[in-house]
């Protein structure tokens, strides 16, 4: 299964028929996907269920409609199990960004999320899973693929948010902070907490 989302509405891709959403059902074959990108931008659908019987051979083509963006960031612990959370747009957001030419996976995932916070002495625990969604740049939707990653930190200086990328707070947060910015994040934001929540050592 690959869940995609639009504005936080979920194109789940899928080759059960279970509807556990009570969303539409689509088959992939016979659905004209920009058709259903509109829809859920302008909130005529909650979600979509798309039927495939061939899952890895559609998604390969889905994505090959859009300009795969890769990104990579971090779901960071403290040595108290707090996590690290930034805030920009008017919404709670965990730290990411662009891989850059000549930089792996992990590289790119520990130097965004040590440029957006001003964070240092971080290590990767393990992944954690890949979110994506569709935004549009310069008049065309961009599918941005996102690489996720456990870490840990055991620095004691002071968060700096990076302000030119919109960044107006980096701080840890305790479980019960963490619930109340969940309540206004992203899906997909949720996503990986929840990923790191199923595996917890």
């Amino acid at each position: 299964m690959y869940k995609v989302f639009v504005n936080d509405k979920p194109i789940i891709f899928t080759t059960s028929l279970k509807n556990e959403e009570d969303f539409s059902v689509y088959i992939y074959k016979n659905t004209i996907i920009e058709e259903l990108i509109y829809k859920l931008k302008v909130g005529k659908l909650d979600g979509v269920y798309i039927y495939s019987n061939n899952l890895t051979e559609d998604w390969i083509d889905f994505k090959v409609k859009y300009k795969v963006i890769t990104a990579a960031g971090g779901l960071v612990l403290n040595e108290n199990k707090k996590v690290l959370f930034i805030y920009r747009g008017s919404k709670w957001d965990l730290p990411k960004g662009r891989v850059e030419e000549g930089e792996n996976l992990e590289e790119a995932a520990i130097r965004e999320v040590e440029e957006e916070c001003g964070i240092e002495k971080l290590i990767i625990n393990r992944k954690l899973l890949v979110t994506y969604h569709l935004f549009m740049l310069q008049n065309e939707y961009r599918l941005k693929q996102t690489h996720w990653y456990l870490m840990f930190s055991n620095y004691k200086g002071s968060l700096t948010p990076q302000l030119e990328e919109g960044i107006t707070k980096a701080e840890f947060k305790d479980k019960k902070e963490t619930n109340k910015a969940l309540q206004n994040t992203f899906a997909n934001i949720i996503m990986v907490y929840e990923s790191y929540l199923d595996n917890i050592d």
